[in-house]
């Protein structure tokens, strides 16, 4: 499997309460899928963009649009801060 860098950064909200988190990588992104992100926002969005990390480190889908499904899931988790250098 391969670590690709994102484009364009996407920020979330960390489990530390005002401390966003820049997240840069596909191993980075589906680490976060799967070991911390909260049980109860798993919905379709979320299944969507693990199947999406796993197929850009395999080298099936581009990084840029797991990068999209990854911000959608934040956004449909409520976990969502920008996309982008800021």
């Amino acid at each position: 499997m391969r670590d690709e860098q994102f484009d364009i950064p996407v920020t979330i909200e960390s489990e530390r309460i005002g401390r966003p988190l820049a997240v840069t990588r596909t191993v980075q992104a589906a680490s976060l899928l799967v070991d911390k992100w909260p049980d109860e926002r798993r919905g379709p969005k979320y299944r969507a963009a693990l199947k999406a990390m796993m197929d850009a480190m395999e080298q099936r889908r581009a990084v840029g649009s797991a990068r999209r499904a990854f911000a959608a899931a934040a956004k449909e988790a409520d976990v969502f801060v920008r996309e982008g250098r800021h």
